[in-house]
């Protein structure tokens, strides 16, 4: 198996993974999800759909095109959870958020409230997971995805 196909793969199970580690925090722990930790959840969904499209797409050109929507859904990703941290967070109000004009518009809170619906505020939502805000290990993992994705751009093509 190739790396690449193993950066991938990492980078395709990661997302859900990351999406069900919120889920059973959200109602193991009592930790309610704010709009840019939902927005979050479907980022890490979206990198994960493109990292399977690099890993059926068996061509050079699917490889790089997949990375290349990888590494921009990383991006969406660092940029949210840095917006998380050092901006909604000391706000008291989310309302009409970017996060949640995006989440409204896609219709997906109210389609699957359980997964994708803003629980409490940011302020409210700003915890600690490990001795780390929630959001850095967000921030860790869509770090990573970018990282692999250009690992996958920067291979030979055969």
């Amino acid at each position: 198996m190739k790396r690449a196909d193993l950066v991938l793969g990492a980078i395709a199970l990661g997302g859900p993974a990351a999406v069900g580690a919120a889920y059973y925090t959200q109602h193991a722990w009592n930790m309610q999800p704010c709009p840019w930790c939902v927005l979050q959840r479907l980022i890490f969904l979206a990198l994960a759909a493109a990292a399977a499209l690099a890993l059926v797409w068996h061509s050079p050109l699917g490889r790089r095109i997949g990375a290349l929507l990888v590494l921009g859904f990383a991006g969406c990703g660092i940029g949210a959870a840095l917006w998380q941290h050092f901006v909604a967070a000391s706000q008291a109000s989310c309302d009409l958020s970017l996060a949640e004009k995006i989440i409204g518009a896609l219709g997906l809170d109210a389609r699957y409230p359980d997964l994708f619906m803003a629980m409490t505020s940011c302020a409210d939502a700003a915890t600690k997971l490990f001795g780390l805000p929630y959001e850095f290990w967000s921030l860790a993992m869509f770090t990573l995805s970018a990282l692999g994705a250009i690992t996958v751009m920067a291979q030979p093509k055969r």
